[in-house]
């Protein structure tokens, strides 16, 4: 790799010394010194086993060898320069695919209907979300990023959390009318549950209650385990038990009347959304407006006033 990097130094500074015509000219234009050119040229041409430039004291002059050689390369170098250019533009302006893997239920409650919108505020950006039930591996997918919600994984990425989201026990009025509201968290072993199956480890979402520095775990008596959040609601709706949800789409349904929600004195537990990166290296533009995008929708719901439960954003790399 070195040996590489110096061989595209060499011609770089040979390219300067042909269009000048000086080594003293093609220093100057390089930041180098003189003899420092001199000596790049004198490894190239020591690397390729050919005579390139002729010196005298009054001129320099290409050989044959060395006009064949730079004839073959000067497009590639060229190439090159533009590619380079090309990326770093790309760090400044939006454009190109964004491919994003992101959980189905933060995609469909919270951005997808302002997706037009910032698709037309930005004309040259394609979006690509692709919904996963996990990170999985983000450089073999092909994806730019992830946004999952809990600690992200183990292994070579990088993790931004975006926020923290509050976690509420809901139930249907109707549900209540036949049970009653349980007033402790013990008191939900003589209720009907509805869990959330967590596909990261092949087994029910477990349900945790806090209030100040007491933690009450709970597992749940249930008949029904659905794997979807909106499945979840429909059938909490319906009467068909307790549920846990994140605020982000119980508040709403708790606000209209719709649900219920309980043991308000046990709502300190929190779910963190994490944008999960394939490297720490620098972002393009296209990745940073999203994640902007995702956190400035998060933070217009109005379900998220509680300064306890607002964004919260940190820079940490996952252990692996």
């Amino acid at each position: 790799m070195a040996e590489d990097a110096r061989l595209l130094s060499g011609v770089t500074v040979l390219r300067a010394v042909i269009e000048a015509q000086s080594f003293a000219r093609a220093a100057a234009a390089l930041g180098l010194s003189p003899s420092a050119v001199s000596r790049s040229v004198a490894r190239l041409e020591q690397r390729l086993g050919a005579r390139l430039l002729q010196r005298t004291t009054r001129c320099v002059r290409i050989t044959e060898e060395g006009r064949r050689f730079y004839d073959s390369v000067a497009p590639h170098l060229a190439g090159i320069e533009a590619a380079i250019a090309d990326v770093g533009e790309a760090a400044e302006v939006v454009r190109g695919r964004l491919r994003v893997n992101m959980d189905p239920f933060l995609a469909r409650a919270v951005l997808a209907e302002h997706l037009p919108a910032f698709l037309e505020a930005h004309p040259a950006l394609s979006l690509e979300l692709i919904m996963r039930d996990s990170v999985g591996d983000l450089v073999a997918d092909g994806f730019d990023l992830a946004l999952r919600f809990s600690e992200p994984p183990a292994g070579a990425f990088v993790a931004r959390k975006l926020l923290d989201v509050q976690v509420l026990t809901v139930a249907s009025p109707s549900y209540l009318e036949r049970h009653g509201p349980p007033r402790y968290p013990d008191d939900l072993a003589d209720h009907l549950c509805i869990q959330l199956y967590d596909p990261a480890r092949n087994l029910p979402f477990e349900w945790e209650f806090r209030r100040g520095r007491d933690v009450v775990a709970h597992r749940p008596k249930s008949r029904l385990m659905v794997s979807d959040v909106g499945a979840m609601l429909a059938a909490c709706r319906r009467g068909g038990g307790i549920a846990q949800v994140l605020a982000l789409s119980g508040r709403p349904l708790v606000e209209s009347g719709a649900l219920v929600q309980l043991l308000p004195d046990w709502a300190e537990e929190i779910f963190p959304l994490y944008a999960v990166f394939p490297t720490r290296r620098q972002q393009p533009a296209k990745v940073r407006v999203f994640v902007d995008f995702c956190r400035a929708q998060l933070r217009r719901q109005a379900w998220m006033e509680s300064p306890d439960l607002s964004v919260r954003a940190q820079t940490l790399t996952s252990s692996g």
